[in-house]
């Protein structure tokens, strides 16, 4: 139901400012304005873009919760898709995306709605054997045998060319 509304809200209020600001400051300006916001956004997006990913690969590398920066990463992408939307609505709120104090806000609010159960990085261990040593491990005994082929001569033609 709300993404019903939605897409049939958003769209009257965009056509709403573009009469109302079209009609103030004229269609040229109004087209330039919105070319010029999906440029800055694009430049921004990239800026911000940037940031966030390489957040996410420290707090991986340090084995942290990679969730914040994730998320922030995934507002980001929202903000680009809404600031080349033509539009002043859709810019607005784009914009504002693209502040971290909001995006910080906006996951403390998306947080403090989820619950997540558990998290893990990395490759679970199994359970330890009965009888194994802890921080040791075990010590498999095996033999082993080198297959690899011996260096060949090199031959002749195939003969399925011709020479």
């Amino acid at each position: 139901m709300w993404l019903f509304l939605a897409f049939l809200v958003v769209p009257l209020i965009e056509i709403t400012l573009f009469i109302q600001i079209g009609g103030a400051i004229g269609l040229g300006w109004t087209l330039l304005t919105v070319i010029v916001t999906a440029i800055l956004g694009t430049y921004l997006v990239r800026q911000q873009g940037l940031r966030t990913i390489e957040k996410l690969r420290s707090s991986v590398n340090e084995l942290n919760d990679p969730t914040e920066p994730l998320v922030h990463g995934a507002m980001i992408l929202c903000a680009g898709a809404l600031l080349l939307t033509p539009g002043f609505f859709t810019d607005a709120v784009g914009f504002s995306l693209m502040i971290p104090s909001v995006r910080s806000r906006m996951f403390q609010a998306l947080r403090s709605r989820i619950n997540v159960a558990s998290f893990a990085t990395g490759p679970q261990n199994p359970p330890r054997q009965p009888g194994s040593h802890q921080g040791r491990p075990e010590v498999i005994d095996a033999e082993y045998q080198d297959v690899t082929p011996d260096k060949q001569e090199p031959r002749g033609p195939s003969g399925w060319t011709k020479d």
